[in-house]
């Protein structure tokens, strides 16, 4: 079996488990006045547990595939591909979900994008930074101001 039919044969496990967890076990705890709710809190985790165990049935099935191309990846040349690069970005990754507290929404998310664009390649600086800026004003102020999800955009030693 290939490489992305044993990852998909995984994450059906996980789809499967995560919806049993959905649809047996988050709604027994809810308040008798949530029960009469259109839109319960296992709604969306019961969505997305279909729709994981559809497309990962798609991709065991093998209706997914068309004719091998020179790009498919072949798990047996793991190591003439970019790992290093990966590597780190799912290292800045963690980085970024450790210091996102203490740091403060701003600094993170900023220093994530720019780094992360630096270890893909990116060296025009002139359009890293501002996009950058941007980008991290416009998700700060849509989930603070339009959601009204409050996150500390300043370490708290500025005022955070």
């Amino acid at each position: 079996m290939a490489l992305d039919r044993w990852i998909a044969l995984v994450l059906l496990g996980i789809c499967l488990a995560y919806g049993y967890a959905a649809w047996f076990t988050m709604d027994g705890s809810l308040a008798p006045f949530m029960k009469r709710n259109p839109i319960w809190p296992s709604t969306f985790p019961k969505v997305l547990s279909i729709l994981g165990i559809f497309a990962t049935l798609i991709i065991l099935l093998g209706f997914e595939k068309s004719e091998p191309k020179e790009a498919d990846i072949d798990y047996r040349r793991l190591g003439e591909y970019h790992l290093g690069q990966a590597l780190f970005l799912l290292g800045l990754m963690v980085a970024y979900a450790l210091c996102l507290r203490p740091l403060g929404f701003l600094i993170s998310t900023a220093t994530f994008l720019i780094l992360g664009s630096y270890i893909l390649g990116e060296r025009r600086w002139h359009i890293m930074l501002p996009v950058a800026g941007f980008a991290t004003l416009a998700v700060w102020y849509l989930v603070q101001e339009v959601l009204g999800i409050y996150m500390r955009p300043l370490p708290g030693f500025l005022g955070g």
